[in-house]
């Protein structure tokens, strides 16, 4: 597979919540850049971060548009994230299955035939508005 064919199977896998798929997509050194926060290294910690994101919130990407670079390897992907906020998280408002609407991007490397980084952007201050509505 290319990395954007890869990338496409990781985020389709992501919206089937099919964790174990989207998961063998990933390398064992993988690197966890997410929007706030130190990075993750490593396949067992990404693991983990996915495993509490799933119980806080579902959420389902939709308008996907990825792009790939000239050379083989790294992918950038646009979306919108459709999701519902299940379980309060630290520091953030409380959960009560409100649903929100946030645009987002993520910026991959793929390497070996796995992803090896993933880094996502997404306006924290504009889904904390939309939660606490």
């Amino acid at each position: 597979m290319t990395s954007l064919q890869i990338v496409k199977a990781y985020y389709d896998a992501f919206n089937a919540r099919n964790w174990d798929e989207m998961l063998s997509l990933v390398d064992e050194n993988i690197k966890h850049e997410p929007n706030q926060g130190t990075p993750r290294i490593g396949k067992k910690l990404f693991t983990e971060f996915m495993h509490h994101m799933d119980t806080s919130y579902s959420e389902t990407l939709k308008d996907m548009v990825l792009f790939s670079s000239e050379t083989e390897g790294r992918i950038a992907a646009e979306f919108v994230v459709h999701g519902t906020y299940k379980k309060a998280e630290e520091g953030l408002p409380p959960a009560h299955r409100q649903t929100y609407v946030l645009p987002a991007a993520a910026f991959l490397e793929v390497k070996g035939g796995k992803i090896s980084r993933v880094a996502t952007y997404y306006n924290l201050e504009l889904w904390i508005e939309l939660v606490s509505k």
